[in-house]
């Protein structure tokens, strides 16, 4: 095979529906690219601080504060214990640890839109996920299955008029008694790691429909990290069961919504990629002249021969231009 065919199918390589498998005209640094991509989102980063004080201030106010008679105790008498999973180590496994492996990714295919998107999109999910669990957690007010001992430490109860708790125990642990639906521990998990599952599945590609079954094991990795801590969550007598399966499908829902806003769904054959990246690739094709150097690449032209002449009589072939600056519509048309 010539060195141009076998330069340009590693280039492009179509598969039978015509999509593009995965193009490296270049790389996007963040030197390069990440000023400009970070001032074109900057509305975006703006609504994550708005987020974060959203989210300090729903932490600050007291929740509804629901009535708990006496028998309702009965399934609110667990022990207090501490967490399993301590509440500082939530933002590291769910935030920290995925932005390593995005990190580690854009060291391997040096694409500055994949990076930004995955940070952006990873935040957004758990932020809106803790805003919003965290919002229905002080409007519904339910009390934890420690709840007893939250409001009596000493074990003597007390009842109003009406029946409902009179507690005397501290401020601080009643406040947080009535904030059990839904686990919070759950909905960060699942956001946060779930993002970070349909992340691994479209760069491996999972559903590639070849069969390698055995890449399920990396896909299940992360949710089956968040899964132990829902777990610990009613181990610890911290959480019901229905806190905890609502937490979850509730970061599930919020981390998928947020991932398809920047990439596409992880069975997609181009799933390996962000939206802007392959759009990047277009406006850099459209903008290029062949022979000139394009985001530190330089595109040259090259004489291909055309598979879908008839050979001429005289037993020669005929040749056509290809310029790598060819829009990705040729390629994903089967024209190349």
């Amino acid at each position: 095979m010539p060195w141009n065919l076998h330069f340009l199918r590693n280039m492009f390589q179509n598969g039978q529906d015509g999509r593009v498998r995965e193009v490296d005209l270049g790389a996007f640094y963040i030197k390069s690219h990440g000023t400009q991509l970070a001032r074109r989102h900057m509305h975006d980063w703006l609504i994550l601080v708005l987020l974060v004080i959203t989210e300090i201030v729903l932490n600050i106010i007291h929740p509804f504060y629901r009535f708990v008679g006496k028998d309702m105790m009965t399934d609110l008498k667990y022990p207090m214990k501490d967490n399993t999973v301590p509440v500082w180590s939530v933002p590291i496994y769910a935030v920290m640890l995925p932005i390593v492996i995005f990190s580690l990714f854009y060291v391997k295919r040096r694409d500055v839109h994949d990076l930004h998107h995955a940070i952006l999109g990873l935040l957004f999910s758990v932020l809106i996920t803790g805003v919003i669990t965290d919002a229905i957690k002080d409007a519904v007010g339910r009390p934890r299955p420690d709840f007893f001992w939250r409001c009596f430490p000493d074990g003597i109860d007390n009842y109003d008029k009406w029946g409902d708790v009179i507690c005397h125990g501290k401020d601080k642990d009643i406040r947080e008694g009535h904030k059990s639906f839904p686990s919070g521990h759950t909905s960060w998990s699942f956001a946060g790691l779930g993002f970070l599952a349909l992340y691994l599945s479209g760069k491996i590609k999972v559903f590639d429909r070849r069969g390698h079954i055995a890449k399920l094991c990396i896909l299940f990795l992360p949710l089956l990290m968040a899964s132990l801590v829902a777990v610990s969550r009613v181990d610890d007598y911290w959480h019901h069961w229905q806190d905890v399966f609502a937490g979850g499908v509730l970061g599930l829902v919020v981390a998928t919504m947020c991932y398809l806003q920047f990439f596409p769904a992880p069975y997609h054959s181009e799933g390996w990629g962000p939206y802007a990246y392959f759009r990047a690739l277009e406006e850099t094709n459209s903008r290029s002249r062949v022979g000139d150097p394009v985001d530190g690449v330089r595109l040259r032209t090259v004489e291909v021969q055309d598979l879908n002449q008839q050979p001429r009589p005289n037993g020669s072939h005929t040749f056509r231009q290809v310029s790598l600056s060819d829009s990705l519509h040729d390629v994903e048309a089967g024209k190349m």
